[in-house]
């Protein structure tokens, strides 16, 4: 099982923005949409060992926690607007302390960066990481944290200084990128490729 969590530092927690304009009223939920689709997405199916969580700091409210997960996700199209009103729908929903289930494979809840990290072990992608190419397949955690298109603040920072931090190379791609390079060194080394 690998996952990811991306935080939207401005992504909308409540659900009041519009399906035409994620950029701008969704405070660029666009490009969580195109994480969940790097994340779950192959040519002609799912990746039904990975699982996306989406970190979704802006907004009123408190933060609140997405979850896709592709063994049991269904409808899911691998568009922007498909992931989008997925998310809009579980930010429209009451939601706790636990996930709660919002349709097969999505769910929400109130939580965010610290809850996750006490959850499950993880790495964080960073262009000044360790190399990923020098680190074996069963050597690397279950899920990496990346951010949006802003750096981790600075309490994003002390939480996670602690965590190791790989690179994918010497430039700085987006986030869904990043997912989309990482899998493609895991699908490499468990297929036997060198």
């Amino acid at each position: 099982m690998v996952f990811f969590a991306v935080i939207g530092h401005q992504a909308k927690n409540d659900g009041t923005f519009s399906l035409n304009d994620l950029p701008s009223s969704g405070g660029r939920m666009d490009l969580l949409c195109r994480c969940v689709q790097a994340s779950l997405f192959l040519s002609h199916g799912i990746r039904e060992d990975a699982s996306c969580l989406l970190i979704l700091a802006g907004g009123p409210g408190a933060v609140k926690t997405v979850r896709f997960e592709g063994a049991n996700v269904r409808s899911l199209s691998p568009d922007e607007r498909s992931s989008a009103s997925f998310i809009k729908k579980a930010l429209e929903i009451p939601a706790g302390s636990l996930f709660r289930d919002v349709t097969p494979g999505v769910s929400v809840r109130k939580a965010g960066l610290e809850t996750l990290l006490g959850e499950h072990r993880f790495g964080v992608l960073d262009e000044h990481g360790t190399d990923i190419r020098n680190v074996q397949v069963d050597e690397l955690p279950e899920g990496f944290l990346l951010s949006d298109h802003q750096n981790f603040t600075p309490d994003e920072e002390l939480l996670i200084k602690d965590l190791p931090r790989y690179s994918l190379g010497p430039q700085v791609v987006h986030a869904d990128h990043a997912i989309v390079l990482l899998y493609n060194e895991i699908d490499r080394r468990r297929s036997g490729w060198n």
